[in-house]
């Protein structure tokens, strides 16, 4: 095994999936993973072979008394990788930046980071030359990542405004049992919602407003897009921009895959590792474009899509190629392109 050495931090719904595309690069190495937990999750990932480190002493005990071969802590895999890819929860993962630093270990941060945290956020279609040889970047959000995509692609377009309607899954189907909602809607209380104000980290200059709601279902987002160009478009061209784009798959909803559950139906009948939709999953028959105002609709799995950002961004902040080359390699090892 030989390549950059990458250790996951956190290995629950995103972490766990970021272990499994490094891998599969080949010019990667899954150094190790650390993580709080003695739980089922942690069991499976060792009996796959995963080298396994504490956060701190307290947990490296638990986990000892649980029966797993714990290898040491934080600090002792740190002190053997290159990378570190951070999927802790929302703010525990800005209290490990200084570990990372004193480390000399380079960052990858997630959308539950402020991107203060390291000035740069990160979508590898948009701005991975920007991320080369930096210290640390931050891959945005499951619905941010999909805004950045779609916008991103249809920008030749010239986009005077970008405004969009988001319907949230309540929470992640694993944890549901926990929390969640039921027989009721949600609305976000601010416009706009922080999605489009996160895009603008990246797509800067871009007038850009989202509102959002939670739904009483675990599946994946919905996204409403009405996009006003300076100019006029037609249908063929907004087509032929979207479909160029890497990571956005277009369907056809009157070929029977007019619903979420169908979508990620489909992701099972092709194989893909638990399911995962890594692409903006957008549907074909349903855009519509009237002189310069174009109308989307697309999916979103917010367990999956921001997966190949992080092995992209490694390559970034690693500066061992330039964008594309990373997104082909990546797509092409983890089978993202096969529909």
């Amino acid at each position: 095994m030989s390549g950059v050495r990458v250790a996951v931090v956190g290995y629950g719904v995103i972490g766990k999936r970021v272990a499994d595309a490094v891998a599969a690069q080949p010019d990667m190495e899954l150094a190790g993973i650390c993580d709080v937990s003695a739980d089922h999750r942690i069991r499976v990932a060792v009996d796959r072979g995963a080298t396994l480190f504490a956060a701190a002493d307290p947990e490296r005990t638990r986990m000892q008394l649980a029966g797993l071969p714990v290898q040491g802590v934080l600090s002792d895999l740190l002190a053997e990788v290159d990378v570190a890819v951070d999927c802790t929860p929302k703010r525990v993962a800005a209290t490990n930046r200084e570990a990372y630093r004193a480390h000399g270990v380079r960052a990858i941060f997630q959308g539950g980071e402020s991107h203060d945290l390291t000035g740069h956020s990160f979508v590898a279609q948009a701005n991975f030359a920007s991320a080369r040889g930096l210290r640390s970047t931050r891959v945005v959000s499951c619905n941010t990542t999909a805004t950045v995509r779609v916008l991103h692609a249809l920008s030749p377009l010239h986009i005077r405004r970008a405004r969009g309607v988001l319907i949230r899954r309540a929470t992640d189907p694993w944890e549901s049992h926990l929390g969640g909602i039921m027989n009721t809607i949600v609305p976000e209380p601010h416009i706009p919602s922080h999605q489009s104000v996160d895009a603008n980290t990246i797509l800067e200059g871009m007038d850009i407003v989202t509102m959002a709601c939670k739904v009483s279902q675990t599946l994946s987002h919905l996204h409403y897009w009405w996009l006003d160009l300076e100019r006029n478009a037609d249908r063929d061209q907004v087509i032929d921009l979207l479909r160029r784009a890497p990571r956005i798959a277009l369907l056809e909803a009157s070929a029977g895959l007019g619903a979420l559950n169908a979508v990620l139906e489909l992701t099972r009948d092709l194989g893909r590792p638990r399911g995962d939709l890594w692409e903006v999953a957008l549907w074909h028959d349903v855009v519509h474009v009237s002189g310069s105002e174009v109308f989307l609709c697309h999916q979103v799995d917010n367990q999956a899509i921001v997966v190949p950002e992080n092995i992209d961004a490694v390559r970034a902040l690693m500066d061992i190629c330039d964008g594309a080359a990373s997104i082909e390699r990546t797509n092409a090892a983890m089978g993202i392109d096969r529909w």
